[in-house]
């Protein structure tokens, strides 16, 4: 089956693409105002740098929008990996109904077109190995693209276009804790691409300005690139130099917990 049509995002795509396909249905886990902020700051981000070749490109059946893929040139792209003259997937997605359909792989094909029409030698992905449905890398390799480097469950896969560009870098994370006395720091490290992380920055200032003095809030935007190679780290949060695990984004009762934890000194 191959009724699908690739095309750029145009205005009639922004909800779908921006809430990441939940146009209609909320997680249980957010608001639709925190989706709606999260949206509008990834797209306002995204169509900034098209001029550098950022492009957002849409799969329709017939006239709906079923599925999309993000693509960013690697020099600019704030989740990594690091390299030259490629252009990195960081994120394709496509609705339940039309999985196993075809969508996935043409979107994947034109990511390539992109590439090679921007005068790139490649794509890469960083992709994983484990039971979530989120860039699988299986998938990957069925559409011709092979391993460049693997670490645990996660790997970097490309398919070159074109000679002569060195194998791409996963980040390696530079981060240092520097304690402020007697208060609580919060290293918090965010990007806008990410809906994910942008909801949790937005968590994250609030809760830490209910404590006020007692808390330091220090932030880190992959977005600036002279931040990302410092520190190459586009999304954590380190309480007094522990990173707190949350997977996906944090709630803020788990964050009042441990910052009240850390102020009584338990």
């Amino acid at each position: 089956m191959d009724n699908f049509k690739i095309k750029d995002m145009s205005k009639e795509d922004i909800v779908f693409v921006g809430t990441c396909t939940h146009v209609n249905d909320i997680p249980e886990n957010l608001t639709r105002a925190e989706i709606e902020l999260a949206a509008r700051k990834r797209l306002i981000w995204l169509q900034s740098l098209h001029q550098k070749g950022v492009r957002t490109r849409v799969a329709y059946l017939d006239k709906e929008p079923v599925g999309f893929i993000h693509l960013i040139p690697i020099e600019m792209c704030p989740l990594g990996p690091l390299g030259e003259n490629l252009l990195v997937i960081p994120c394709l997605v496509v609705k339940d109904k039309v999985q196993g359909l075809g969508a996935g792989r043409r979107l994947v094909e034109n990511a390539v077109f992109q590439s090679e029409r921007q005068g790139l030698k490649g794509v890469v992905v960083k992709a994983y190995y484990n039971d979530h449905w989120f860039m699988p890398g299986n998938f990957f390799e069925r559409c011709g693209f092979e391993i460049v480097k693997r670490k645990e469950d996660q790997a970097l896969l490309w398919k070159v276009t074109g000679q002569g560009t060195a194998e791409p870098e996963f980040l390696s994370p530079d981060y240092s804790f520097y304690s402020e006395g007697e208060k609580v720091t919060i290293d918090l490290f965010w990007n806008s691409f990410c809906p994910t992380s942008y909801i949790e920055t937005i968590r994250v200032r609030e809760i830490a300005g209910e404590f006020q003095s007692k808390v330091i809030l220090n932030e880190y935007c992959a977005d600036r690139r002279d931040t990302l190679l410092r520190h190459q780290i586009p999304r954590g949060i380190f309480l007094n130099g522990s990173r707190i695990r949350s997977g996906k984004e944090i709630s803020k009762v788990k964050l009042r917990d441990e910052i009240e934890l850390a102020l009584s000194g338990r």
